[in-house]
Order: C-alpha cells, then sequence, then structure tokens
C-alpha cells in the first residue's frame, strides 16, 4: 500500500511539473510605429514582426526588431530607409534589454505604470536608457505598451542634406506587445 502511494505521488508531482507554468512571457507579433513629423513631409510606418520576452520571475525584458519588416505607404521611403538611413543589411535589427524596474505582482489583473532600464540598440549603436510604459494584465497574457522617442544623432543615423527638410531629427515610437505565457 505504501508502495502505491509513493507512486501515486510521484505521478502526481510529475504530472503537476508538466503543466506547470513558466515565468517566460512572449510575443512574435510586437507592433511597433514611428512617426516622424518635419516641414515638407510626415513619414510613417509600422512593423508587427517584433519579437519579446518578459521573465517575470527576474523582471528582465528583451526586444528585439527586425528593421527590414517596417511598412512605408510609399515604397521608394521604404527603399530609402533601409539602404540610405538604417543600413539593415549591415544592422538588420534593432534591440532592448533591460529590467523592469517596479515590483509587479503578475498574478494580480489590473493596469501597472512601469518603466525599464536597459540598453537600446539602434543602427550598431548603444544608448542606456528608461522606457515608460503601461503593463496590462489579465486572464488571456500582458499587453505592453510604450512611447518614446528616438533622436537619430544618438544613433548615428546620418540625414543628407538635399532629404533634411524631409526627415524629422527626432522619431516617435510607439509599441504595443501583447504577451502570453510560454509552456514548458
Amino acid at each position: 500500500m505504501k508502495r502505491c502511494t509513493l507512486i501515486l505521488a510521484f505521478m502526481c508531482i510529475a504530472v503537476i511539473q508538466g503543466f506547470a507554468q513558466t515565468n517566460i512571457f512572449s510575443t512574435n507579433k510586437g507592433a511597433i510605429t514611428f512617426f516622424s513629423s518635419a516641414p515638407l513631409e510626415d513619414i510613417e510606418a509600422k512593423n508587427s514582426k517584433a519579437i519579446s520576452l518578459i521573465n517575470i520571475a527576474s523582471n528582465e525584458i528583451a526586444v528585439r526588431v527586425p528593421i527590414k519588416q517596417f511598412q512605408f505607404r510609399n515604397r521608394l521611403m521604404q527603399e530609402h530607409f533601409n539602404e540610405n538611413y538604417m543600413e539593415s543589411e549591415k544592422y538588420p535589427h534593432a534591440t532592448f534589454k533591460g529590467k523592469i524596474n517596479e515590483t509587479v505582482d503578475f498574478q494580480t489583473p489590473g493596469t501597472y505604470d512601469v518603466s525599464a532600464t536597459g540598453v537600446l540598440n539602434i543602427h550598431g549603436v548603444s544608448q542606456k536608457r528608461t522606457l515608460n510604459g503601461k503593463l496590462k494584465i489579465d486572464s488571456s497574457g500582458m499587453t505592453l505598451s510604450t512611447n518614446f522617442d528616438v533622436l537619430l544623432k544618438d544613433h548615428k543615423i546620418k540625414i543628407p542634406s538635399i532629404v533634411f527638410n524631409k526627415i524629422a531629427e527626432k522619431i516617435a515610437v510607439t509599441t504595443t506587445f501583447s504577451y502570453t505565457r510560454q509552456s514548458k
């Protein structure tokens, strides 16, 4: 009888561990939009192929954005963006790796003001940044939204003088990541 109880206990532990959730939330469909308002022309691009992970045990966050996936309303703009400004063959991804600063109870539904401090790498240039956002937790997962600016000079992105009036020196970036818990 003891042996049967012991075997049953081990089986229950194995089943519970098999169904246990990990501490990792992820998405591979993060949405990023950037907007440039300049005297001669407004430029907007969207990308829905960003990937991100949040480790809720350590508060670490990582984001990777494929530069070539930004879509513009004008194909020529997209070509110039990739070839002349972002040099996306040489620098195919932008990344952010950091840590959420606030203590968040990831088990409690609600909306939380959060910030993450880490390294933003765009165009091969890393900058230490603190980005602010809203984290919404509900039964289906988490959604993280941020708005921040990127100065082109901070990432050594050069704008030719001929198009200087068409592209702003400061780009407004908006992100939305909808995370689900990663299963083992």
